[in-house]
């Protein structure tokens, strides 16, 4: 079987599709799939080209067995909204016209941003091959709850019809929450079609018998209980609700670690230095291969969202990898995440964006020696069902189905 598959992130971009696709990729290689990716060059968050590429209209390259075609994009930082969407439809253009010329059996388009399933759509109408819509956020309804858009104006409602169009005109349906798929169809989407792959994680990357005190010993952070952040720093994670509750927290035995970069970056640092905050660090983003060296030097990995019904869907890859390192999570997510980790019991739930709820939780992680304990063996069976590469395989059994079909 040949597949296309259209997303705007792929390595070395370290953001949750990109890895997600890649390690899919990969399985689907190792099963004698023909696997071609249409991206872009690499810039996401900040929008500047990677070290090494180029901004051009189309290189190809082979990366695991996996052919990727990097194309031309108007490149925006992960901020302001006109110009979000120019590099989001200039992507998807480019898809259109570089997969007419691609070979396939089926299209896959993985949101957020689902301009890639328009380009999937397209390309489907005139290759006469099926495509398949991979939900990983609802977009619009997402963007409106960051702030990003009103979901009143008649922009949003248009592109609510369209999103709509696009569900009912799939093959299939891959959604990565169980939460996704009751959406749909409690909004008239076909259940038949619907099919739910969420996240996990890598277990031979994240291998928990890896121990890192090189980091800590190096931000002196030995004898502290640390609290790490590993991912992007965006509108949707209210980092700054956690700032703003760590300067109100005051304790010298726990500290908060933030590694990566997004569009709030900048101004959660200056907000930490603003509230004269000295126990948070903030280091710059790390190759996806090096985070399991940044997570084995945590106590505890930190996973939080705003406060919002339509995040209630969501479920963080964040407590996947950490599981995977025998890191217990404190989660900031309600719905289907927090069902997760009471589940497995495998981490500490609080209320988003309600202080006193984090402080608790923090209490309660970083000062019960036998309840941390606890959770850390825990994590070895969440990590073991959410293992990636049996997830990979279980979603290419549903696609071969629904082409067969």
């Amino acid at each position: 079987m040949r597949i296309l598959f259209i997303t705007d992130n792929f390595p070395p971009e370290v953001n949750a599709p990109a890895t997600r696709t890649y390690e899919h990729a990969i399985e689907w290689v190792k099963k004698g799939t023909k696997v071609t990716i249409i991206t872009c060059n690499p810039n996401f968050p900040q929008g500047k080209l990677f070290v090494g590429y180029k901004n051009n209209f189309r290189t190809i390259e082979i990366i695991d067995g996996i052919k990727v075609i990097r194309v031309w994009s108007y490149m925006s930082a992960n901020s302001g909204f006109i110009k979000r969407i120019l590099d989001y439809m200039s992507f998807a253009l480019m898809a259109i016209i570089v997969g007419l010329f691609e070979k396939t059996d089926t299209i896959i388009a993985t949101s957020p941003q689902f301009f890639t399933t328009w380009s999937a759509k397209i390309l489907s109408f005139f290759k006469r091959k099926p495509w398949v819509f991979e939900l990983r956020d609802l977009w619009p309804e997402s963007i409106a709850t960051v702030g990003a858009m009103d979901s009143k104006s008649w922009v949003y409602k248009l592109l609510e019809k369209i999103e709509l169009y696009l569900y009912r005109d799939s093959k299939l349906i891959i959604a990565n929450s169980p939460a996704f798929k009751t959406n749909l169809i409690d909004r008239g989407i076909e259940e038949y079609k619907i099919e739910v792959i969420p996240n996990g994680s890598n277990l031979e990357l994240f291998d928990r018998n890896k121990i890192n005190s090189v980091i800590r010993n190096k931000l002196g952070l030995e004898g502290k209980f640390v609290i790490g952040y590993i991912g992007t720093h965006g509108l949707a994670h209210s980092l700054d609700f956690i700032l703003k509750t760590i300067a109100v927290y005051k304790t010298n035995f726990i500290h908060f670690l933030f590694v990566g970069d997004g569009s709030e970056k900048s101004s959660l640092v200056n907000l930490s230095q603003e509230l004269g905050i000295n126990n948070v660090s903030f280091l710059d983003p790390v190759p996806k291969e090096k985070m399991p060296e940044y997570l084995a030097a945590v106590d505890v990995s930190l996973a939080p969202l705003r406060k919002s019904d339509t995040f209630k869907a969501v479920i963080p890859s964040k407590i996947f990898e950490a599981a995977a390192m025998g890191k217990p999570v404190l989660l900031g997510v309600e719905g289907q995440a927090k069902e997760i980790i009471e589940k497995y019991q495998t981490g500490i739930c609080f209320e988003p964006e309600n202080k006193t709820s984090l402080i608790s939780a923090i209490e309660t992680i970083s000062k019960d020696s036998n309840l941390y304990d606890e959770l850390v063996k825990n994590t070895i069976l969440l990590a073991k069902d959410y293992d990636r590469k049996k997830l990979a395989k279980i979603m290419l059994s549903h696609i071969n189905d629904a082409i067969r079909n």
